[in-house]
């Protein structure tokens, strides 16, 4: 089983990458479902339910350019560890606070603003390790499994255990990530990569960038691909800010209820994961995202149509067979397309693209749903996506050739 899951060839160092993969994941998917019902226990404000969101995304935005920069300046796995050990300290402290009863939206919001700082720099070096671990030709085959891993773990097996700990009691899913996120820092620390780990300080920060900005508006396919995940994500963020009062008072969701949405994700992932290979085999990249940006769309409409819980599981699943395949295609062309030297920066610049859609849909949707009610970010991420579709269309041939050395 662990051939077939990791095949020998990837190495033992990606077995223990994976296996911190598949322990953080499991802490984080029980606390995605969690993260929001705490919120919700605190005020049922759509505003201020859209800015936990808003807190967790705007760390990537103000410094995941300079995450970037320090993960090709510094040693790649040491910073995992560090920043998964603080990580673990942080939720500490959080359930210190539910415990004690001294919990609010306030110091919730200033929690969920630090660990998204800290996931920011966590993120920057370890989506940046993989290239130095296994041979180029397999970057597919290895994104694929730790894909299938977030996806098992994260979303699928975690968030109804997180809802579950939950209702059990208020600290025990942020306790279990805290215990995962440290556990996870062992397990990276047993990663050995081919690259050097003396990076070269010679430029200054400023610089260097600079430089991961000016490479990707250079390169024809990551600047589709940022342009387009930054536009798409307003209209996602938008929607999905509000997920939550949604599931609760447009579906009637209970908290296991809502659980289950993620889970619902998750299984239309995992079915993006068997089908990939076969995807890629026989269709072009440019068709392949063309078709998921249509799926997106239609989720929007579904969402915004549906009363049914049961309708709303199944679009969650169609919706995610298309977030695998979305993300799995723009990794490996990254990783394929850009040298190891600036693969932190231009990595950083693409989180600083796609999560600044993020920043500006998640406040915007949590306004819409205030003023106009909990059904209308998904209108507006309908009308959005759609016509951003037909301006993009044409864009995607570049993606084509996103591979290329």
């Amino acid at each position: 089983m662990i051939d077939t899951v990791a095949p020998r060839r990837l190495g033992s160092s990606f077995r223990w990458l994976l296996s911190a993969t598949v322990i953080n994941n499991v802490g984080d998917g029980i606390a995605i479902a969690a993260g929001p019902l705490l919120v919700a226990a605190q005020t049922r404000d759509p505003f201020l339910v859209s800015m936990a969101l808003l807190s967790q995304y705007l760390p990537a935005l103000l410094f995941g350019v300079i995450g970037g920069v320090a993960a090709d300046r510094f040693d790649r796995r040491r910073m995992v560890v560090v920043v998964d050990l603080l990580r673990a300290v942080v939720l500490a402290g959080l359930v210190a606070m539910i415990v004690s009863g001294t919990v609010n939206i306030a110091l919730v919001l200033v929690v969920l603003f630090v660990l998204g700082t800290a996931e920011t720099f966590a993120d920057s070096a370890s989506s940046t390790l993989l290239p130095g671990l296994v041979a180029r030709e397999d970057l597919g085959i290895a994104n694929s499994r730790m894909q299938g891993a977030f996806l098992l773990t994260n979303q699928l097996v975690a968030p109804p255990i997180g809802a579950f700990l939950f209702a059990a009691g208020m600290a025990l899913p942020f306790a279990a990530n805290a215990a995962a996120f440290a556990l996870g820092a062992v397990l990276i620390s047993r990663v050995v990569t081919s690259v050097k780990e003396e990076r070269n300080e010679r430029s200054s920060f400023r610089a260097e960038m600079v430089e991961g900005i000016r490479w990707l508006v250079a390169h024809p396919p990551m600047r589709t691909l940022a342009l387009t995940i930054f536009t798409f994500n307003v209209t996602y963020g938008a929607a999905w800010s509000v997920l939550v009062l949604y599931a609760m008072e447009r579906l009637g969701m209970d908290a296991v209820g809502f659980g289950l949405l993620t889970t619902a994700v998750a299984v239309g992932g995992v079915i993006g994961t068997v089908s990939y290979g076969w995807l890629e085999r026989r269709f072009r990249l440019a068709d392949i995202m063309r078709v998921g940006l249509l799926i997106e769309t239609g989720t929007h409409l579904s969402l915004a149509l549906t009363t049914s819980p049961a309708v709303a599981l199944t679009t969650m699943v169609v919706f995610g067979a298309h977030g695998f395949v979305w993300g799995t295609t723009s990794t490996v062309v990254r990783q394929r397309a850009v040298s190891d030297e600036l693969l932190g920066r231009v990595s950083g610049v693409y989180r600083v693209a796609s999560v600044g859609g993020l920043v500006i849909g998640t406040p915007l949707g949590g306004l819409l749903a205030g003023t106009f009610g909990i059904s209308s970010p998904f209108w507006f991420g309908f009308v959005g996506s759609a016509l951003l579709v037909a301006i993009l269309w044409r864009q995607f041939a570049h993606i084509a050739h996103g591979d290329a050395p």
